[in-house]
């Protein structure tokens, strides 16, 4: 499928992701999306984050697709960070977050000098880039945010931004009514977006709802048969385009099938473990790349996993970081579980697991990319937010499509701090696993919704489908830009 639209001038696109996995990955995904379809790609990275996406650039050449790495200097020494700090995920303790946000700020003027000889016909930027918003304006293209959230948590975020709902709410356990918003909703402050703060945090997040507010429309990885209700007040309240092209993850209907054949040595003895299990037995516990869960409530979890006598797979971060964990795995866990429990430390083929006839349920920390992720394999998930818009998610999940049910937190888990408190016990995970992954009529209807939803992701892709089309437009009308200027 290619570019069809007015004059020769090929549409360049210029994606900046949030140096961040979860950030980057749906990104690196639309740029495939739009190479597909005839479109130019350049994608600003910084050297570190460019040894991460190997694995992207070998499939975009092996496509032969349109896309081209740009590396940027990232100046972590320069804002007191670590040699080689360059994603998010590698910043310890909040203290140096702000930092981190100040030194993606400073690739303004490279990424400005870069593309002055580009001719980009547009600039799709994670909405935390907000400093793009100055970049796209002197070079006189248009700025399209990339929305990490769903249509639902982008909506409810918008709402209490714009009417700063959270000014003057003190009680961490009173339940706010979300005015405006097209069915009811109650969040307690620390459930809400924007609660997880750290010094210096409010100047930036005021940057970024100005920007958001000036941008020229805003790209959703979702797709409008989930949640058009959502979708639709959205784009009515921002007045603004919503191109939703998602799930980006599922470009095309033989995706995740060539995902598995190229399975490396870990994925395939992962593989090899799955296919010894009985269809819809399995329940995969993962909580994201940033989630960090303490170790108490590790061990308190892994309890759970072992009184309910399912098979499961556990995504854990343990390592040097937390040896006590380590320690408890080693003294008689994995032993006891062995053989109905695999436990990966570190990186997890996701995708893949899920995709995997034996998964029958997936308890998750509600990120949106792992939300979508299980949406599109059609698996009924057990929900347990942390921070950020993870608890409007898990209400999507549960109260709106109903393929989920909850483990119940109500609290932060707030990141960086490992003094809290167990959250959740042993019973409630076990009790959750139970009234997910057991017979009966309730289960059944989780099961049956969530495949449903999975075949509409699927629909979204064909040639006809909304997220298909919406791809098509955004090229379109950012190509006829191009050539109107041109």
């Amino acid at each position: 499928m290619t570019y069809t639209g007015r004059g020769s001038v090929r549409p360049h696109f210029v994606l900046v992701p949030m140096l961040l996995q979860g950030h980057t990955i749906p990104m690196a995904d639309m740029a495939c999306l739009l190479a597909e379809r005839g479109a130019q790609v350049s994608f600003i990275t910084t050297p570190v984050n460019a040894v991460r996406l190997a694995g992207f650039v070998a499939d975009v050449e092996a496509a032969c697709l349109a896309v081209r790495l740009v590396e940027l200097r990232f100046p972590a020494a320069e804002f007191g960070l670590p040699d080689g700090c360059e994603n998010m995920d590698m910043v310890q303790g909040k203290d140096l977050l702000l930092n981190f946000m100040e030194a993606c700020a400073a690739l303004r003027e490279p990424l400005k000098a870069h593309l002055r000889h580009s001719a980009p016909c547009c600039i799709v930027s994670d909405k935390m880039q907000w400093w793009t918003g100055d970049v796209a304006r002197e070079l006189g293209v248009p700025r399209v945010t990339f929305n990490g959230y769903c249509g639902f948590s982008s909506l409810a975020r918008y709402i209490i931004n714009r009417d700063k709902v959270l000014e003057h709410v003190t009680d961490e356990n009173k339940l706010i009514t979300i005015q405006g918003f097209p069915t009811p909703l109650e969040l307690t402050r620390p459930q809400c977006p924007g609660s997880l703060s750290f010094p210096g945090m409010e100047k930036i997040r005021d940057k970024i709802y100005e920007e958001e507010l000036r941008c020229d429309g805003e790209v959703i990885n979702s797709f409008r048969e989930l949640e058009t209700l959502y979708i639709e007040s959205f784009e009515q309240m921002r007045r603004k385009k919503v191109w939703t092209i998602g799930p980006m993850c599922l470009r095309d209907s033989n995706t995740m099938a060539a995902r598995g054949n190229k399975a490396s040595m870990d994925e395939a003895q992962c593989l090899q473990w799955l296919d010894s299990m009985k269809p819809g037995s399995v329940i995969f516990v993962s909580f994201g790349s940033l989630a960090c869960t303490i170790p108490q409530q590790l061990v308190e979890l892994g309890l759970g996993l072992e009184a309910s006598k399912k098979p499961f797979i556990w995504v854990i971060k343990a390592g040097a970081k937390f040896p006590e964990v380590e320690e408890w795995l080693a003294d008689g866990f994995e032993e006891r579980v062995k053989d109905r429990g695999m436990i990966i430390r570190g990186w997890a083929p996701q995708v893949m697991i899920l995709w995997h006839q034996a998964i029958g349920g997936f308890m998750t920390h509600c990120g949106w990319n792992s939300t979508i992720e299980g949406i599109c394999a059609g698996v009924p998930m057990i929900t347990w937010p942390h921070f950020a818009e993870q608890f409007l998610n898990e209400k999507l999940v549960v109260d709106v499509l109903k393929t989920g049910v909850k483990v119940g937190v109500k609290g932060l888990t707030e990141w960086g701090n490992e003094q809290q408190e167990v959250m959740v016990t042993r019973d409630v995970v076990e009790t959750s696993l139970s009234t997910l992954m057991d017979e009966g009529e309730a289960a059944e209807k989780l099961r049956v919704r969530a495949k449903d939803y999975a075949i509409k992701a699927r629909r979204a892709f064909d040639e006809e489908g909304s997220s298909n089309n919406n791809i098509r437009l955004l090229i379109q009308e950012m190509g006829n830009t191009t050539n109107a200027s041109g």
